[in-house]
């Protein structure tokens, strides 16, 4: 929110009289037609700002104002080029005279000039206009004009190839291809603006060139890189930098680039015709006769192995250490991007990778150098027959098992997942058996990279890793607080107490199984802990730990998607297994109650999807599911589940849906959900227990008399229990529900059930209507008149 000031200064820009404006527009004009431009230029030219932008209408400014604030782009001043464009950007779409940077001036553009160009651009011809005269700008020869001006260049022509790749045409690739091998092999071995030596000849003419350094201080015998360093940089090694830093990005892009109206030459001239550097390359290297293209890609090629060699070299400085790894992580992302190009290429690289690889392995530090090497052996290790299981055991074993805290790795590890998975599945067996060390990324950052997640579990899910995962994903709080209690314990010396009967249990070598197990890192060790409630006792201390709540969070949505995703793999048998994973893990959930709410609100949800999908699975799973509906607590802690398990059972046990549902079982069942029926409804809720809730009530009443139209031996059974109900409640409020309108919409439940079954053949085609009758939808089949006399029913008894 805005402070009081602020408010008041926005609520007068947006109320200012139009008068008053060109009062200050014309004050303004006064202003700037002074040479040098005063503090009071600059606080005007921010209200005229504020005047533009607090309102919701573009405003056109008076044509000498807009010519003025035009000439302010390419000031000296900073300050005023960013309010001049700042200024501009809310003005109506300027009309392209303003602003038309031709040949002569165009060494007057800047940054902020140029993302105003951007910023008005109205169609794809104005980009391509701008786009030609930037390129005719790099042909002219150093000493027409400003050099500095081509470090604008580059960016611009960055930003348009991101936009609009299309506005580049075959000619334009060619002569940036050209420029870019003569900036990044060719630039000057000797630093700029050196320094005099000092003494009494301190003129020019004493000044020498001294060669530009190494890192760590070695005079380079080799071309000038980015690596390079030295008390001043010339035009060129400026240049040199910038065609580095785009050029992946160039690489990447410009095959999207139109081939419309070329006419550009293949012969190489650019080298004699673009700058005076140029015409030392046309002689210099026997690569100047191939095409531009792979003219570029060779140059890219060797730049990169001479910053691999040059990262090698001990850093005087931190921040040299830290530029030397940057720029790896580039040269090895190049180095793929030109093996992509030119498969001739992997030979001559991989060794120069498998050495890099080699060196740095054992260091995590250079992590985010390791996963674009891992990126090259995924691409090019099949071709060049390399084994790479030793790439996939750090990828997937040390870096999330060790670095699951960093936060800018668990971005890029995922980003590599997800633009690899096709051919992480197909190549890279490791990945399906890593989702325990992968899920230590989600436990620790849950709300950073759940997106992730939800795009990379289905690929997880398969028939040999679907129960196993399910229980993992059920323990993601207890591993996110492991991975808590696992820090603390390695910053804080064991002498020193923890403070925490958590931090104890994790050291005490009793219950260090239990940790370790949640802790692995690779599947297929076991689905489940066999003192599973014993860990839940351990972490109880924790489990309203932010990153474990935030953590738990996350799981329902999990859960969702692994389900979506496992009945399209699983067969019956493991969809039964599954079914009994959720009645057993409905009460082994750590103790935070919003989080066993959800996950009970998922495994209704599924639970009754899997059995509509396989209705054979209530009765491979009858005891099972029998057991938790006979067990009358779950009544009052499993509220939604138990309830959709009552349900399953009352709409699936039918010899309709399985021949193998016999009498016996069905009598079974009905005596089962009796028993609980009858309890709940005797006596007064548990000592801290609710009172069972209607739906729960309802649903087994619903389910007896269902069971009861399928085996009429039954119905005098229940028909007794509804009519001692209806006696029951005669006499006022019950203890088992003290809400009256809960109790009236249950007994007339009840009247209803004991109404059909007096007439038991009405009653199963009612409680159990056959799939006829209930799929097609006859009212809603537009092939029959049905729904034609419903409408017009509708419109009859509805008022208009």
């Amino acid at each position: 929110m805005y402070s009081h000031g602020s408010e008041s200064l926005i609520k007068q820009a947006r109320e200012i009289q139009e008068s008053e404006l060109q009062k200050f527009y014309s004050r303004l004009v006064k202003l700037l037609q002074g040479k040098e431009p005063c503090h009071e230029t600059v606080d005007s030219l921010q209200r005229l700002h504020l005047i533009l932008s607090a309102t919701k209408y573009t405003r056109k400014l008076p044509a000498e104002l807009q010519e003025r604030v035009v000439s302010l782009l390419s000031s000296p001043a900073e300050p005023l080029q960013v309010l001049s464009s700042a200024v501009l950007r809310e003005t109506l779409p300027l009309s392209g005279q303003e602003l038309n940077y031709n040949q002569e001036n165009i060494s007057q553009l800047n940054t902020h000039a140029a993302a105003l160009l951007l910023s008005q651009a109205g169609s794809r011809a104005d980009l391509s206009s701008l786009c030609a005269q930037l390129l005719r700008s790099l042909e002219s020869r150093q000493s027409e004009g400003p050099a500095h001006s081509l470090t604008h260049t580059l960016p611009i022509l960055n930003t348009i190839l991101t936009l609009s790749p299309e506005c580049l045409t075959e000619d334009h690739v060619t002569l940036l291809s050209k420029k870019f091998v003569d900036w990044l092999r060719y630039a000057s071995i000797t630093q700029g603006g050196c320094a005099s030596s000092g003494g009494f000849f301190k003129g020019p003419r004493s000044r020498q060139p001294v060669p530009i350094a190494e890192l760590d201080g070695t005079v380079s015998g080799d071309f000038f890189t980015v690596l390079c360093v030295g008390q001043g940089f010339t035009d060129d090694q400026w240049m040199n930098v910038y065609s580095f830093s785009m050029l992946r990005h160039w690489l990447l892009t410009y095959h999207s680039v139109s081939n419309i109206n070329s006419t550009a030459d293949t012969d190489d001239r650019s080298e004699v015709d673009g700058s005076v550097v140029s015409m030392v390359s046309a002689t210099s290297s026997s690569s100047r006769l191939l095409p531009p293209k792979e003219r570029l890609r060779e140059k890219a090629f060797q730049y990169c192995l001479r910053l691999i060699e040059q990262s090698d070299r001990k850093a005087h400085k931190r921040t040299d250490t830290d530029l030397q790894k940057a720029c790896l992580v580039e040269a090895v992302c190049i180095l793929d991007c030109v093996c992509v190009e030119d498969a001739s290429l992997v030979y001559r690289t991989f060794p120069c990778i498998k050495a890099l690889f080699g060196r740095l392995s054992s260091d995590l530090s250079f992590a985010r150098v390791l996963l674009p090497i891992a990126q090259f052996y995924l691409n090019h290790g099949e071709m060049a027959a390399v084994d790479c299981e030793s790439v996939w055991k750090l990828v997937f074993g040390r870096f999330p098992a060790e670095l699951f805290n960093d936060h800018f790795l668990a971005h890029e590890l995922l980003r590599f997942l997800r633009q690899n998975l096709e051919s992480l599945l197909l190549r890279v067996p490791q990945y399906m058996h890593s989702f325990p060390n992968l899920l230590k990324l989600l436990a620790w950052d849950s709300p950073a990279v759940v997106d992730d997640f939800v795009d990379l579990l289905p690929s997880l899910v398969t028939a040999g890793t679907a129960v196993e995962l399910l229980h993992t994903l059920l323990d993601l709080p207890c591993l996110s607080a492991t991975l808590v209690l696992q820090l603390r314990s390695t910053s804080m010396p064991i002498s020193e107490p923890g403070g925490h009967l958590s931090l104890d249990a994790f050291r005490n070598p009793s219950y260090r199984g239990l940790f370790l197990f949640l802790l692995r890192g690779e599947a297929g060790t076991g689905d489940t802990i066999d003192r599973l409630s014993m860990l839940h006792e351990l972490l109880a201390e924790v489990a309203d730990w932010p990153r474990v709540v935030q953590c738990a969070q996350t799981v329902p949505v999990l859960l969702h998607i692994f389900f979506n995703t496992v009945i399209t793999v699983a067969d019956e048998k493991l969809l039964a297994h599954l079914t009994l994973v959720m009645l057993e893990r409905s009460s082994l959930l750590l103790n935070i109650p919003k989080y066993i709410t959800e996950i009970h609100r998922v495994f209704s949800c599924h639970l009754l999807r899997l059995c509509k999908l396989h209705p054979s699975l209530v009765v491979d799973q009858s005891h099972e599911l029998l057991e938790f509906a006979g067990a009358t607590a779950n009544v009052y802690s499993k509220e939604e589940i138990y309830t959709h398990v009552v349900w399953v059972l009352g709409e699936y046990l039918s010899v309709s849906c399985d021949a193998r549902c016999s009498v016996r079982l069905t009598t079974s069942c009905f005596e089962a959900l009796e028993a609980v029926l009858f309890e709940i409804t005797s006596s007064a809720p548990p000592p801290g227990a609710l009172c069972p809730a209607p739906r729960v009530v309802t649903t087994l009443m619903s389910a007896l008399a269902k069971l009861a139209s399928r085996s009429h031996d039954l119905i005098p059974r229940v028909s007794l229990f509804f009519s001692k109900l209806r006696t029951v409640t005669r006499g006022g409020s019950v203890a088992w529900c003290t809400d009256e309108e809960d109790l009236v919409a249950i007994v007339t439940r009840s009247e209803e059930l004991w109404s059909l079954l007096k007439v038991p053949g009405v009653a199963q085609s009612v409680l159990t209507p056959p799939p006829h009758v209930t799929t097609p939808q006859w009212h809603r089949d537009t092939n029959v008149a049905m729904p034609l006399r419903l409408r017009a029913l509708t419109s009859l008894t509805h008022s208009q």
